[in-house]
């Protein structure tokens, strides 16, 4: 009767480990270092708090431009709105007056 005794390898044995090291070590990377990944995530909250500032600042714009339009269009024209608005627009003044140039009609 023939038997065969195979040999273990020490290398068979490392096999299934390494492979698992070499996957665990990619997604590892890829999850903080990726598209999606933590690093990427952190910036897009960066954006996100840096555009809700803007979108406050453009909002707050909005309504003042809003209640300049609502004065000159209520029915009854508001007289220093139209004289501010003229003279801004003329770029005319009396020579008793202060003017300070603010951007609020641009």
């Amino acid at each position: 009767m023939w038997t065969k005794h195979h040999r273990q390898r020490k290398l068979g044995r490392l096999i299934v480990p390494a492979i698992t090291i070499a996957f665990l070590s990619y997604f590892g990377y890829h999850s903080v270092h990726g598209a999606y990944g933590l690093e990427a995530t952190e910036e897009f909250e960066r954006q996100r708090v840096a555009r809700a500032d803007e979108l406050a600042d453009l909002t707050q714009k909005r309504k003042a431009l809003e209640r300049q339009v609502e004065l000159l269009s209520d029915g009854s024209l508001e007289h220093d709105i139209l004289d501010e608005k003229a003279r801004y627009q003329l770029n005319l003044s009396r020579s008793d007056e202060i003017v300070i140039f603010n951007s609020y009609f641009h």
